[in-house]
């Protein structure tokens, strides 16, 4: 089976053998809730642009090259930090969305014929870094 491979501009962490992508406009909060999921132990894959390939039936999250170890922190720079081994991609979350209290079924994103729940979700100032891996836990691809 031939690879095939694009760029996602999305923050992305490895927790557990699984990818959390973060989407969401500038200013959101996507590298702050990256930052907060690396200081729990999350493995860091990249910050606002990742790879995608396409391989066996999954797709497998790797650095950019061009960005490889490199995070942005607002009002402070680049930082480099060390990067995780790549894993499949398990969930996106949206933090340009407003979603339900309590979702039941999450909509998707097709990625070469590979679906990728997608969930909204408003960092806020109450956990964020542990909702998030919650949410991994409980809509992310096995």
């Amino acid at each position: 089976m031939s690879e095939e491979t694009l760029l996602l501009q999305a923050s992305v962490v490895a927790i557990g053998g699984r990818a959390l992508a973060i989407e969401g406009p500038p200013g959101s909060g996507k590298s702050s809730l990256t930052l907060a999921l690396l200081d729990r132990g999350a493995g860091f894959i990249g910050d606002d642009g990742v790879r995608l390939t396409h391989k066996d039936g999954a797709l497998i999250a790797s650095p950019a090259p061009h960005v490889e170890g490199l995070i942005e922190l607002r009002g402070i720079g680049l930082v480099t930090v060390p990067v995780a081994p790549p894993c499949p991609l398990a969930l996106i979350l949206d933090l340009g969305a407003r979603g339900d209290r309590l979702p039941h079924t999450l909509a998707t994103c097709s990625f070469f014929g590979a679906d990728i729940p997608v969930l909204p979700f408003e960092p806020g100032a109450i956990a964020p870094a542990i909702r998030a891996e919650w949410a991994l836990a409980k809509h992310g691809l096995a």
